[in-house]
């Protein structure tokens, strides 16, 4: 039997597939053990910058820097860069005042008890960390007109600052191309209307908004333009390997590093695509797997892998659950994947709902084919209303598939769908 190791909630589950069955095992080049630790790794970057001054000199004479974080659904090792990231623009003024802006995008704000396990008790006592939300228009500035024609606003705390820097990490996403850079601004630190002008059916429904792809993307060219309006002077950006570690850095010009770290990422990302009856997935564990929102971008990978009328196993804890109020009603109260398609084709860019992004996609991925989700944390009840079988473990779903697919079904397993970028 082939044994294939996929992350699940914060352990790892071990498949037993008949090799004869099984067509195909979809990983990123694996990277060897970096010979520098990985705080070295992140202080070489912070000392050689993409096109940029140091850290430390851009923070030299200035009096208030903001510094972006990512939240609670991204496993940036922040314990890590963010003291190193702190004192290298300290190093030259000792007593600059900072403040650290955490990232929440249109999520769920960031529980105290997350942030302690994100920052580490000393940093969260010693550091003034605010919670960025969407949907507090009291603290949000307007600062201008995207090229996609909606309104930027943005947390005010942009206009505090002297100097916005901002920390992330860089994977394959799914329809922003990669994650990191620009999205620490849009996104992350932006209201709730400038997401859903961002987030709107027709650019989530443009070929050029893939997983891997920055070019003539609709998305990316929305968020390029808001951190370059605001002032994003610097960032920090890594890539981590399967295990959450730190294997590459970058620092410096916002747009430039990002790249270098996007051509890092895609070069061991890429993989062929070899189509199967069945296909199975993850969103890559903790914290990534905590709701059936988040899993939606793992299925994307498994989607260019599945046949049409096949099956997808998502294997993802859901600890969070549906993970959004708007998300499960537009499946729950819709009689098919396809009626939530039509629906939302029909709404224009300025009316876009909370969610229906992810609702759009779904609704795709369920249109193609049959999703059971591993799971034995959400409620079985939320997942059949939502259109998808549940199982609570591998080896239920897998037999549930066959009996679906047959016994001779071709499997193609991705062991961490969101790490991927499946070529055709």
């Amino acid at each position: 039997m082939a044994v294939i190791k996929i992350p699940y909630g914060r352990e790892i589950i071990k498949l037993e597939i008949e090799p004869e069955h099984l067509k195909a095992v979809l990983e990123p080049e694996s990277q060897a053990a970096a010979k520098n630790a990985e705080e070295e790794i992140v202080r070489q970057a912070l000392a050689e910058p993409v096109e940029s001054a140091r850290l430390a000199d851009l923070a030299a004479k200035v009096k208030r820097v903001l510094v972006i974080t990512s939240d609670h659904t991204r496993p940036l090792p922040s314990k890590i860069t963010l003291p190193l990231l702190l004192a290298e623009l300290r190093s030259k003024n000792p007593e600059v005042q900072v403040k650290i802006l955490v990232a929440t995008g249109f999520h769920r704000l960031t529980r105290p008890e997350e942030l302690i396990a994100r920052f580490g008790k000393k940093l969260y006592d010693k550091e003034d960390i605010i919670v960025h939300d969407s949907r507090d228009q009291k603290h949000l500035v307007f600062k201008g007109i995207l090229p996609s024609g909606g309104e930027l606003w943005l947390n005010d705390l942009v206009d505090w600052a002297d100097l916005i820097v901002a920390e992330g990490f860089i994977e394959p996403h799914f329809f922003a191309g990669f994650s990191g850079g620009r999205k620490s601004i849009l996104p992350g630190i932006a209201g709730t209307a400038t997401v859903l002008a961002n987030h709107c059916a027709a650019f989530i429904a443009s070929e050029n908004a893939r997983t891997g792809n920055l070019e003539e993307n609709p998305i990316h060219r929305d968020m390029l333009y808001a951190s370059e309006t605001v002032g994003l002077a610097f960032i920090l950006n890594v890539a981590l390997d399967a295990d959450k570690k730190i294997i590459r850095a970058w620092a410096g010009h916002p747009d430039k590093a990002h790249r270098l770290g996007c051509d890092f990422v895609s070069r061991r990302a890429i993989v062929r695509r070899q189509l199967a009856d069945i296909v199975i997935t993850s969103n890559g564990g903790y914290p990534l797997d905590q709701n059936i929102y988040q899993a939606v971008k793992g299925m994307t990978s498994a989607e260019t892998c599945v046949r049409e009328g096949g099956v997808i196993i998502m294997v993802a804890a859901c600890e969070d659950g549906h993970g959004g109020e708007a998300f499960y009603r537009w499946f729950a109260e819709a009689k098919s994947p396809q009626e939530v398609t039509a629906k939302i084709a029909r709404i224009p860019q300025k009316d876009t709902l909370p969610d229906q992004w992810e609702a759009q996609i779904l609704a795709r991925v369920l249109t193609k084919c049959t999703v059971i989700l591993v799971s034995n944390f959400c409620n079985p009840e939320v997942v059949r209303a939502m259109h998808m079988w549940q199982a609570p473990d591998i080896v239920t779903a897998l037999k549930m598939a066959r009996g679906t697919m047959g016994q001779q079904a071709e499997i193609t397993v991705i062991p961490d769908g969101v790490s991927v970028i499946v070529e055709k």
